[in-house]
């Protein structure tokens, strides 16, 4: 069974830079083949580690939903439905040194995203036996954990900013964890962007309050920023970054 990590949090707090930067590490540190995956509808974790997608788990659904409206059935003659979007799912998976990359995107227009959800949970449940590590980067709601789209969770991971509705956030995520009884081995919080690495009391007041177990802190690093702006990887920050550095140290000290 893989070792499943969790990373989430609510919007806009940098989760997604953060579990690149863990991907990266854990494959620098020999932890690979990683299958990474973007359980975020609004994708960008392959920014993030500078790869390009050329389909989602959402994009095939679409090409199939099309093929069976259309004339000329792209289907192979002999190949169900199921064996080409298995066949099609495979040709998603981006491939890199240390990690495969999965997004799960969206349906095109309105509508829900249960079957797109469905269709992620069914694709980890078949690769899970490929890889030692499973790293999500969930959306900014808590839906993939209400919804038990993940096959298990060893390592959950909660992300927030510095501000006391951020720290709440993750906390009633905690709860749903607990509520859902997904029992992680482990589970901590990272704060990110802080200014100067530091912490201030009302935060770390907060942090006692929803009974969380403080991981570790990432400084405000305007150079994450430029990065970002530029549209380089975040990844190929410099080895002397201090949001590298942080992110390295609180890796070592977890279980994995």
């Amino acid at each position: 069974m893989a070792h499943v990590i969790a990373v989430a949090g609510k919007g806009g707090v940098g989760k997604t830079t953060l579990t690149g930067l863990i991907i990266q590490y854990l494959g620098e540190k020999g932890k690979g083949p990683i299958l990474a995956v973007d359980a975020d509808a609004n994708s960008n974790l392959n920014e993030v580690l500078g790869v390009k997608v050329d389909a989602t788990l959402g994009d095939v659904r679409e090409e199939v939903a099309r093929s069976e409206m259309a004339k000329d059935n792209p289907i192979p003659a002999g190949m169900t439905k199921a064996d080409y979007m298995e066949f099609k799912f495979d040709d998603a998976l981006v491939e890199d040194d240390d990690f495969d990359l999965l997004v799960m995107g969206r349906t095109q227009g309105k509508g829900c995203y249960c079957f797109v959800n469905g269709l992620l949970q069914a694709q980890l449940q078949r690769l899970e036996k490929n890889y030692p590590y499973i790293i999500v980067d969930n959306e900014a709601g808590m839906e993939h954990i209400s919804r038990g789209v993940l096959p298990s969770m060893q390592t959950a991971i909660l992300v927030s900013d510095c501000s006391r509705r951020g720290v709440q956030a993750v906390g009633r995520i905690a709860k749903l964890i607990e509520e859902c009884d997904m029992h992680p081995r482990q589970i901590g919080l990272i704060i990110n962007r802080a200014p100067g690495g530091v912490l201030n009391e009302g935060t770390k007041q907060e942090i006692e309050n929803q009974g969380l177990h403080l991981l570790g802190v990432v400084p405000q690093d305007e150079t994450v920023f430029d990065y970002d702006c530029e549209g380089k990887p975040t990844i190929n920050l410099p080895e002397d970054s201090p949001v590298k550095k942080a992110i390295r140290e609180i890796v070592d000290k977890l279980d994995i």
